[in-house]
């Protein structure tokens, strides 16, 4: 078996969690975590585990897609024309978001909507009420502006001569994420955790940013294939102090005010928890799936195949799940279990009966 279809095999593992952590995301928000989301079974409803699970899904799992967006833009640059790329871009990034800015959005909306009238009626009202957004597309409006940026910064210096050789140390690697504590926390000030400029919420952006171009500065000299167990155990350990402080950080205990932004000790809290929490959680696990998930099989590369599919579908999905079990009688732990396996496996079929169209699989 070649290092190369290891690579791809622990890769597409990546993805497959980090797909299903942004299905189970959405569904913690719905059944009481923090966040935005279209529905909520209980509007006011605050679960702690689930708020608790969405704090530490937050604090890696957008940054590593962003990390290994990076890796591997800068390969797929590498085997086309500029042209090309660009045209391979907007299919894989522009068709989806328009597709759900325009489609999606207003269906999703719809599928929220607590009114007397069939779907259709309410999506054609959404759809005239111009209720149109990227949803959880915004990653891929983010990757677009990441991309032109790249482009643009490679111009003028090679990514070649940014590249570093060896993985960065334990201090420097400390010290990037105390500045980017800085910075978020600076961002937040003006302009908090939960607010939107053009759909994006830039008090993450400053990590999302830094793990973007780390992502692209990395693939020169594969540097995610040499993470091993002992470069990330300390963080690993950070990682873990860092989740042993959450508790009492909800319980108030470590300081006032609200976490997503201000002149208070929780924002500075939340600003440098981020990427503390992060960092530990996205080495562990490059350095868990190169040496335990190494190995290809069908049925992973058959997901691994559908999982952008179901990252593009799943708003939609979900909503439409959670709507229909509201009535049942369960805990917000059972619905939140069943609707997220429910719209993951969704997605796939979704996903598998698209690409049953020859125009889909350039896209999908």
């Amino acid at each position: 078996m070649t290092t190369t279809v290891q690579r791809q095999a622990h890769f597409d593992h990546l993805r497959i969690l980090l797909t299903f952590l942004v299905v189970l995301h959405h569904a913690a928000i719905t059944y009481g975590g923090s966040g935005g989301w279209y529905w909520r079974e209980l509007p006011n409803a605050s679960v702690t585990p689930l708020i608790m699970l969405n704090a530490i899904d937050q604090s890696f799992f957008m940054g590593f897609f962003f990390l290994l967006s990076g890796y591997f833009m800068v390969a797929s640059l590498e085997r086309k024309t500029t042209a090309n790329f660009l045209i391979d871009r907007f299919m894989r990034l522009g068709i989806p978001l328009l597709v759900y800015f325009f489609v999606l959005s207003p269906l999703t909306i719809a599928l929220a909507h607590n009114a007397p009238a069939t779907l259709g009626e309410k999506w054609w009202l959404m759809i005239k009420d111009q209720q149109f957004g990227p949803g959880p597309l915004w990653f891929a409006e983010a990757l677009l502006i990441f991309a032109a940026l790249y482009l643009a910064i490679n111009k003028i210096i090679a990514v070649k001569h940014w590249s570093p050789e060896r993985l960065p140390g334990f201090a420097a690697l400390l010290l990037v994420a105390l500045g980017l504590g800085i910075i978020s926390f600076a961002v937040r000030l003006k302009v908090p955790v939960g607010e939107d400029v053009l759909w994006l919420q830039l008090g993450f952006f400053p990590c999302y940013v830094f793990l973007f171009f780390a992502g692209c500065a990395a693939h020169k000299h594969q540097l995610l294939d040499k993470v091993d167990g002992k470069y990330a155990a300390p963080w690993l350990l950070i990682s873990l102090v860092a989740v042993a402080t959450l508790p009492f950080a909800l319980m108030k205990l470590l300081g006032d005010g609200p976490f997503e932004g201000g002149w208070n000790a929780n924002a500075i809290y939340y600003a440098f928890w981020d990427p503390l929490t992060g960092w530990g959680i996205i080495l562990g696990l490059l350095w868990f799936f190169r040496r335990f998930l190494a190995v290809p099989g069908l049925l992973s590369a058959w997901i691994a195949r559908r999982v952008y599919g179901v990252f593009i579908f799943h708003a939609p999905i979900l909503v439409a799940y959670s709507v229909m079990f509201a009535p049942l009688t369960l805990s917000p732990y059972g619905k939140f279990i069943m609707v997220s396996l429910l719209t993951f496996l969704s997605g796939l079929l979704v996903t598998s009966l698209c690409l049953l169209f020859p125009p889909a699989k350039k896209i999908l």
